[in-house]
């Protein structure tokens, strides 16, 4: 990783298998090389939110990282972890093996082709905003400055969400996979 490297946030969400392992198996295969993981907010569990409410409940979670990656590499990163993990884009907003959404990268604004920084719907989403501030309760939205824990506040039990007891978290940065026995 190069010295140029920036802390961003991505928003990651499962509704269908084993949606912990699915979680666990995105966080481990995003992070390499230029993008080390962080840290992890817990596991929460959350309704549909929009159009297609008949599906399963989702598990969410926010990963704090650094890369040096630019946005729309990172975006293609996250993309190609979701195909590798079985994503199938059949039914727009409908159920899902692994979402993952650039939600903050700091320093970046604006809009490419498939991303818009900060994401476009953050502000609306219990399920991003409460693992987002649980990871840093001072982040406020870049485009006019207002806390982050405003907009939650303002959601109310409006989107109900609760965190999960599994497993602790793995341990932060995540360890690169060894690949002979002697490292």
């Amino acid at each position: 990783m190069t010295n140029k490297s920036s802390l961003a946030y991505l928003g990651l969400g499962s509704n269908l298998g084993n949606r912990i392992d699915f979680l666990n198996r995105a966080l481990a295969q995003l992070h390499c090389g230029d993008l080390i993981v962080t840290r992890s907010s817990k596991i929460y569990e959350s309704a549909p939110v929009g159009p297609v409410k008949d599906q399963p409940a989702y598990y969410n979670m926010v990963a704090e990282i650094r890369t040096s990656l630019s946005p729309v590499a990172l975006l293609h990163r996250a993309l190609a972890v979701e195909v590798a993990l079985g994503r199938r884009r059949e039914i727009p907003k409908g159920p899902r093996t692994i979402d993952i959404d650039l939600l903050l990268y700091p320093g970046h604004m604006g809009d490419w082709p498939g991303l818009t920084l900060p994401h476009a719907e953050m502000n609306q989403r219990a399920f991003v905003l409460l693992p987002l501030l649980e990871l840093d309760k001072s982040l406020t939205d870049p485009r006019d400055g207002r806390p982050y824990a405003e907009s939650l506040r303002e959601l109310g039990d409006s989107q109900p969400i609760r965190p999960l007891d599994v497993l602790s978290p793995p341990e932060y940065p995540l360890q690169a996979p060894k690949l002979f026995a002697d490292q």
